[in-house]
């Protein structure tokens, strides 16, 4: 059934697209888990750990771009947040990705090997406590534009993440987002574009395709494909603030050695990235701004073998990011 009004067959499309987006999302998990860099992952525990010891009430984190909170569960599972309260603000623009906050957390809550629960934050709010033997984490979503939000609450945050990010959100909206930081604080964006996407086996289309999935990245409000250098020069050019550490932090999602099956649910993962790339380049193709060597159907006959090389475990998928980690000083 489809609807051309407005009415149910579009709101049932639409809930379903939002499902899978936040499928997709929460699939993504294992694969951030593998390319985040370890080190600047130590960092970021030393610092929240110096600053809960040194700070009265609740360690303050902000979160932007939360998705539906696989950072929160991370961050808890891999002991970066200290013990003791933390308040966790998590803003997305999406209320749907948000909307898949609590459940997703409750089926993680639920599945952990430590004890965990996921409460109500009892104040009449949407706010999620969560808690284990050593923390107490209240997580408050926020449905709002970050830079917006930070800018309203400038100083009042002990430590900002901002997971793959800054290249759809534009690195003229960097410093709104920093000072949502209190002097001494700490920024952490990981997962951070830089320019390369590769699909194994190599075929004769593949560069024309990610040369044109990259251009419309370009051309998208804010959208920027070398990200991750501009980023990390900004960053350490920027006034009152001091770059700690940046790594790579490359996505590769591949079969398991020896099988033809990928870990978790990264075929969904895959599958949901060349949609993307689906989407775009064909955007781009329709266009006609440029003259190109790929057609739509060079396109489709391209998106079609890699589809079935998903289905049968063949497609190996890379990326490169960086992550970045800094602080903001205490005398800026």
């Amino acid at each position: 059934m489809t609807g051309t009004d407005g009415g149910p067959a579009d709101g049932d499309a639409l809930a379903a697209d939002a499902e899978a987006f936040r499928r997709y999302l929460v699939a993504k998990r294992t694969v951030d888990d593998r390319a985040l860099d370890r080190r600047l992952v130590g960092i970021l525990r030393e610092r929240l750990a110096e600053r809960a010891a040194a700070t009265e009430g609740p360690l303050r984190v902000l979160e932007v771009g939360t998705g539906v909170g696989t950072m929160v569960a991370r961050l808890t599972d891999w002991e970066v947040l200290p013990s003791g309260e933390t308040r966790y603000v998590a803003v997305d623009r999406d209320p749907d990705a948000l909307a898949g906050l609590g459940p997703f957390l409750r089926e993680w809550a639920a599945g952990r090997d430590a004890p965990t629960s996921v409460d109500d934050g009892g104040s009449g709010d949407d706010a999620l406590v969560v808690e284990t033997d050593a923390r107490t984490v209240r997580v408050e979503p926020v449905a709002a534009d970050a830079p917006a939000y930070a800018a309203e609450h400038a100083g009042e945050s002990d430590a900002l993440i901002g997971m793959a990010l800054l290249d759809v959100l534009g690195l003229d909206r960097l410093d709104p987002l920093l000072d949502a930081l209190a002097p001494g604080g700490t920024y952490y964006f990981p997962i951070t574009f830089d320019g390369a996407t590769r699909f194994r086996p190599a075929r004769p289309d593949d560069r024309e395709v990610e040369r044109l999935y990259h251009r419309h990245m370009d051309e998208k409000p804010g959208g920027n494909s070398r990200a991750g250098g501009a980023a990390l020069a900004r960053l350490r050019e920027a006034d009152g603030s001091t770059l700690l550490g940046v790594a790579g932090s490359d996505w590769i999602a591949r079969p398991t050695d020896g099988e033809a099956e990928y870990p978790g649910d990264e075929a969904f993962f895959l599958r949901h990235i060349l949609d993307t790339v689906e989407a775009a380049v064909s955007e781009v193709i329709a266009d006609g701004g440029e003259t190109s060597a790929l057609s739509a159907a060079d396109l489709d006959a391209w998106l079609e073998n890699r589809r079935q090389q998903v289905d049968s475990g063949k497609l190996i998928y890379l990326t490169h990011q960086l992550d970045l980690i800094g602080r903001v000083d205490s005398d800026a």
